[in-house]
């Protein structure tokens, strides 16, 4: 049984848009929030139990948070792992048990936008409003990469920190350090998406066991990749899209060096150039997952040709990061 008080809030994903795998090396890296959102509602249940349903990926389950366990109700046992993010969310914000958990997403399962991270930080907010406490943003922001790490082992607060403030950030070498970029315009952004994806921490593995082997020729694309990501700051607070561009197809043909490209991604990156994307380039650890296209003007042929054998979406940048939802009448 519910009762009627309820409190929602929701949460951007995010796309990194230049450094990744170099980031792992203390490189800079940017990435962008995007306007793809993770809901999740709070309701007053009556029966002192914890209930969750991920209704877009047809898991659901109980909680019981005073013993941190799960019973897995729908959905495989990999699709657990949704789960254990919103319990451990629900622990940091105080949560008693006696609350059922709605989530709803419109973020694209599989595309590499941060699903995770959207989904924590946007319980989180929840759950803290459900509970009459009040958190800032930085504090949001900071238990939901607790939270990642306790889920993940090792976690950056990229993902976390877009989700909790939105809009475009820099992450300096210092990996707690990060540069919210003012940009007074749209970034123009196509992403494209396969149905496999890439094991992150395979892809990590390899790029190290490359770095270790060869360094005098992995290092100095590292180094290449920093610069990119330099330049790149510089040209997406100007506007400069001719550069943004260029840097995105530097940066692609850099991670292709790594090995961490694959034949699909890589039809779909020139696809979009074929199209009049300016730059593109895979998002992520690659090995499968997601490519983004920076195309002004020509949003809608990319996403046309690339709909064609892939998916593909338009988005824009989420200047706004996590928020709490008015009650739908």
């Amino acid at each position: 049984m519910l009762d009627s008080r309820q409190v929602t809030a929701s949460a951007p994903g995010k796309t990194i848009l230049f450094g990744e795998h170099a980031v792992v090396y203390g490189k800079p890296a940017i990435a962008a929030a995007v306007d793809k959102r993770a809901y999740v509602t709070i309701s007053k249940r009556e029966d002192h139990l914890t209930h969750v349903t991920v209704g877009d990926l047809g898991v659901s389950g109980f909680l019981d948070l005073k013993n941190r366990t799960i019973q897995l109700e729908n959905g495989s046992g990999m699709q657990r792992g949704i789960l254990e993010y919103i319990l451990k969310a629900l622990i940091k914000a105080k949560t008693e048990d006696s609350v059922e958990v709605d989530v709803r997403l419109d973020i694209p399962i599989g595309a590499g936008l941060g699903s995770s991270a959207a989904v924590t930080v946007a319980t989180i907010m929840a759950a803290a409003s459900f509970n009459q406490i009040t958190l800032t943003n930085e504090t949001m922001a900071n238990l939901a990469h607790q939270v990642e790490l306790d889920v993940q082992g090792a976690a950056s607060p990229i993902d976390t920190s877009l989700s909790t403030y939105g809009g475009v950030i820099y992450l300096s070498k210092q990996p707690q350090k990060l540069v919210k970029l003012e940009i007074p315009h749209e970034l123009p952004i196509v992403i494209g998406y396969t149905s496999t994806r890439g094991n992150t921490g395979e892809l990590v593995k390899l790029v190290r066991q490359k770095k270790d082997a060869r360094p005098e020729v992995i290092n100095p694309i590292l180094d290449s990749m920093e610069a990119v990501a330099n330049g790149a700051r510089q040209a997406i607070i100007k506007g400069d899209h001719k550069t943004i561009g260029l840097l995105m197809n530097i940066n692609q043909g850099l991670l292709d060096a790594l090995g961490v490209n694959t034949e699909e991604l890589s039809k779909m990156v020139f696809t979009a150039r074929n199209q009049g994307a300016m730059g593109s380039k895979l998002t992520g650890a690659g090995g499968g997952g997601s490519m983004i296209a920076y195309c002004p003007g020509r949003e809608e042929e990319v996403v046309s040709s690339i709909n064609q054998f892939e998916r593909a979406f338009q988005i824009n940048v989420a200047h706004e990061g996590v928020r709490l939802e008015k009650p739908r009448n």
